[in-house]
């Protein structure tokens, strides 16, 4: 009785007072939120006047400093860099999101008929995933860039297939201690089919990393994608993109103009901290009985 009552002591406490990594994932979603507001927002400020033309080159003196008249200054195009950087959060999250959904929707199905059904089509995908997963990142979506082309969509299925492997082994292995449980093997002897077991019965308990790991993968792709950006591979020409803005801004670096590269790279660095803030601190959430298991 007495060890019950610290361990719910210790519980309230906890619950009282969250922990650092709980704290910090608030300010990630603060982060975060902040620039899905400035992509939502930067094209009504755009129709307003609020904001200039993204794709307007010349249309400014280029290299001027930060003013009232350019909050962030111009390029050595005459881009307004306030302009650019606001629409280079849309950019970076619509692929961010696409590439991290595409790995799920692939990932996710292939881990959990993986698991279930082991045999041939087990060993087969656990091979292909692991010779997928050994190839660094970056290297196998500039690999798929050049195949597949410039673009938004594109730019996602590059990102994308670098993730597939990570949500797949997270999936399966969950499925693979999950299918031996009492209540799968009751819905197995009452005839259910291996759809019904799958979608009813083991999705629900095998999803529950998937969302750690989305965030934290969104914060990867970020970045990856300001290097194919700055690589020139990632969106067309013009496109209001941070790797890209950075890539123009190296040339005027050394002669003391900074605006042009100081920006952009800020965004990107804030975009990738929120986004992995917020990873961290979802596995509070997430993973409640993993601290508990530490009191015993």
């Amino acid at each position: 009785m007495a060890l019950t009552n610290l361990r719910s002591l210790r519980f309230l406490r906890t619950t009282q007072r969250p922990s650092l990594s709980v704290q910090m994932m608030w300010v990630g979603v603060a982060i975060v939120a902040v620039f899905v507001l400035a992509a939502l927002l930067a094209p009504l400020f755009h129709t307003w006047g609020w904001l200039q033309d993204p794709l307007e080159a010349l249309a400014n003196p280029i290299h001027e400093p930060p003013s009232a008249a350019h909050w962030f200054g111009t390029d050595r195009q005459g881009y307004d860099i306030f302009a650019r950087t606001l629409y280079g959060a849309q950019a970076a999250l619509k692929v961010v999101v696409l590439a991290t959904a595409l790995s799920v929707l692939v990932g996710v199905p292939l881990g959990m008929l993986s698991g279930y059904l082991g045999g041939w089509l087990d060993r087969v995908l656990l091979f292909l995933m692991d010779t997928i997963y050994t190839l660094p990142g970056l290297l196998l979506s500039v690999t798929l860039a050049f195949v597949v082309g410039r673009g938004v969509l594109n730019a996602a299925i590059a990102l994308s297939i670098a993730y597939v492997p990570q949500y797949y082994r997270v999936v399966r292995n969950h499925t693979v201690s999950v299918k031996t449980e009492l209540f799968i093997e009751a819905a197995q002897s009452m005839g259910a089919s291996t759809w019904r077991v799958l979608s009813k019965y083991l999705f629900a308990n095998v999803i529950q990393s998937v969302p750690v790991l989305f965030t934290l993968n969104a914060a990867d792709a970020a970045l990856t994608l300001g290097g194919l950006g700055f690589l020139g591979l990632g969106l067309p020409d013009q496109t209001p993109e941070w790797g890209a803005d950075l890539r123009q801004a190296l040339d005027a670096l050394p002669t003391g103009i900074w605006w042009p590269a100081l920006f952009p790279g800020l965004a990107l660095t804030l975009l990738v901290t929120g986004l992995s803030l917020v990873g961290e601190g979802l596995n509070e959430f997430i993973n409640p009985l993993l601290r508990r298991e530490n009191w015993k």
